[in-house]
C-alpha cells in the first residue's frame, strides 16, 4: 500500500501531538499516582495523627480518614492573640462533635485556659472541667506555650509550666492515668538573632507577638525548657509528651540527652519534620531507631470553621505523602524547597512511629487494629 507525502506528515505530526502531550502530562500525573502509593501504603499502618487540630465536622473529611485508616488525636489549646481563635468552651464542643461524627478516627486531647490564673479556685475548677472532659473521653491534656512565654500573674512574674499552683491538674491528670502534652518554647528563631532563611522565620515575622527577641522581659528558652524539665523530675509517673520534638527540634542529639534523662518522656514531630530534614540523615535515622519508642508522628494541621473540607483533605494527604516519603524511603527528592535524602526506616520503627506509640503513650485512644 503505497502513503502519500501529506499522509506521512500527518501520522508523523499526530504522533509527535501525542508524545508531546505524554510528555507534559506525566509529571502530574506520575506525582499524583506515587502520592497515592504513598498514602496507601500509610494507611496499611492505621496511622494516627497525633498532633492536629480540629474544630469542623466534615463528610469530605471524614472520608478522608476513612479511606486512610487514620486517626486523629484533637487538640485543643487557648489562644488569646489571634483573633479568629475559638475561646475554650465553643472550641470544645466544635471538636466534640467532629469526635462524634468521625466514626471511631478521632479522640480528643482537652486544656484548662491559663488566663482564668489568678481566680479564686482556679485550679479546683480547671481539674473538674478536665474530668468532665475525661468522662467524655478525652485521653490527654495539653499545656500551651502561653504558659511559659506569656502567661503572667498578679505580680507581673512569668507562670512557668512547673508552677506549683498548677501542681493540682498535673496530679489529677496522672491520678486518671492520661497524658500532658506540653508545649514549651518555640524554635530558636523565635529568640533571635533574626535569620531570614531559617525554617521558621517566616512565621515570627507575621506573629511578632510570639517573637521573644523583641519582648524586653521575656525568660530565654534554656528556662522555659528548664521549668519543663522540672516538671518531668518532679512527676515521674506522669506521663508527658513533648509536642514539636520537645521544642528541641534543631538537634536531635538534645532530643536524645532529655528522653535519656527522662523516661516519662516522649515526642511528636507535629509541624517539625522539616528540621530533621536539614539535619544530616544518618544522624536522624540512627536517632529514630534508637528512640523508636519515643517518637510519635504528628502534622500539628488546623481544621477550622471557615476552611473548606475539599481544601484541608489536599494540604493533609500532601503532608502525609511528604512526610512519608521522607521517613519510609531512600529517595532523594524535594522537601519544602530543599533536597532532602529519605530515612528508609524499617516496617517495625516506621508501625511503632505512626500507630503503637500512639496508642502507648495515651492509653484509651481509640485506633483498632484491622
Amino acid at each position: 500500500m503505497n502513503i502519500s507525502t501529506s499522509h506521512l506528515l500527518a501520522i508523523f505530526f499526530f504522533v509527535a501531538g501525542v508524545r508531546m502531550q505524554a510528555q507534559t502530562a506525566t509529571p502530574g500525573a506520575a506525582a499524583q499516582t506515587q502520592r497515592s502509593q504513598y498514602l496507601q501504603s500509610l494507611s496499611k499502618l492505621n496511622p494516627i495523627d497525633a498532633h492536629a487540630h480540629v474544630w469542623k465536622s466534615d463528610p469530605a473529611f471524614t472520608a478522608m480518614l476513612e479511606r486512610l485508616n487514620l486517626h486523629i488525636l484533637d487538640i485543643l489549646y487557648v489562644d488569646d492573640k489571634h483573633t479568629d481563635a475559638l475561646p475554650l468552651n465553643p472550641q470544645r464542643a466544635d471538636a466534640l462533635e467532629f469526635v462524634r461524627s468521625a466514626h471511631g478516627h478521632a479522640s480528643l486531647c482537652t486544656t484548662f485556659d491559663p488566663f482564668l490564673f489568678d481566680k479564686p479556685d482556679f485550679a479546683k475548677n480547671a481539674v473538674g472541667s478536665i474530668n468532665d472532659d475525661f468522662a467524655k473521653g478525652a485521653v490527654a491534656v495539653k499545656v500551651w506555650k502561653n504558659v511559659g512565654m506569656e502567661l503572667k500573674d498578679e505580680s507581673g512574674h512569668y507562670v512557668m509550666v512547673d508552677d506549683p499552683r498548677l501542681e493540682p491538674i498535673y496530679r489529677d491528670i496522672e491520678a486518671h492515668n492520661k497524658t500532658l502534652i506540653a508545649h514549651q518554647a518555640e524554635p530558636d528563631v523565635a529568640w533571635g538573632p533574626s535569620d531570614p532563611k531559617a525554617l521558621d522565620s517566616s512565621y515570627y515575622a507575621t506573629h511578632p507577638e510570639w517573637n521573644m527577641e523583641k519582648i524586653p522581659d521575656a525568660p530565654s528558652k534554656k528556662v522555659v525548657l528548664a521549668s519543663r524539665d522540672h516538671l518531668l523530675e518532679e512527676h515521674p509517673k506522669l506521663r508527658v509528651v513533648g509536642a514539636h520534638l520537645g521544642s528541641m527540634e534543631a538537634d536531635v542529639d538534645m532530643v536524645a540527652r532529655t528522653l535519656d534523662r527522662y523516661p516519662n518522656f516522649a515526642v511528636d514531630t507535629g509541624a517539625r519534620v522539616a528540621h530533621l530534614t536539614i539535619q544530616p540523615s544518618s544522624k536522624v535515622r540512627a536517632f529514630l531507631i534508637k528512640y523508636q519508642d519515643r517518637v510519635l508522628y504528628g502534622t500539628d494541621i488546623e481544621f477550622s470553621r471557615g476552611d473548606l473540607g475539599s481544601a484541608i483533605v489536599k494540604e493533609w494527604e500532601t503532608q502525609l505523602a511528604l512526610d512519608w516519603r521522607y521517613f519510609a524511603t531512600a529517595d532523594t527528592f524535594d522537601y519544602e524547597g530543599r533536597t532532602v535524602h529519605g530515612l528508609n526506616l524499617s516496617p517495625d520503627v516506621l508501625k511503632k512511629i505512626y500507630h503503637s506509640n500512639a496508642v502507648h503513650w495515651f492509653p484509651g485512644i481509640d485506633a483498632p487494629l484491622h
